[in-house]
């Protein structure tokens, strides 16, 4: 498993300005959590979802691909990390 945490530099109130990703080795998405300018959270899994939030359909690309796109700074975190924002998410 890898986590990451994707900052979206951008001024769309409707758009998440956090993304995190739970990934498998192929790097397909489990469970996502977006947070958004007015600090609400969305939330997906195979389970469900809350708000507009999906799982991608397809393999995510690598950290250096996103990163090729300068509104994109992705970060890997460790699970505790993004545990507690899923925590958080579906609490919330």
């Amino acid at each position: 498993m890898q986590y990451l945490k994707i900052k979206w530099l951008h001024e769309f109130e409707d758009e998440p300005v956090l993304i995190y990703s739970e990934l498998t080795d192929d790097r397909s998405e489990i469970r996502k959590v977006e947070v958004f300018p007015n600090g609400d959270y969305g939330y997906a899994y195979d389970g469900g979802i809350k708000g507009t939030t999906q799982l991608s359909e397809t393999p995510l690309p690598t950290e250096q691909e996103i990163a090729s796109d300068p509104q994109f700074e992705p970060r890997v975190i460790a699970k505790e990390e993004f545990n507690g924002v899923w925590e958080k998410a579906v609490s919330s």
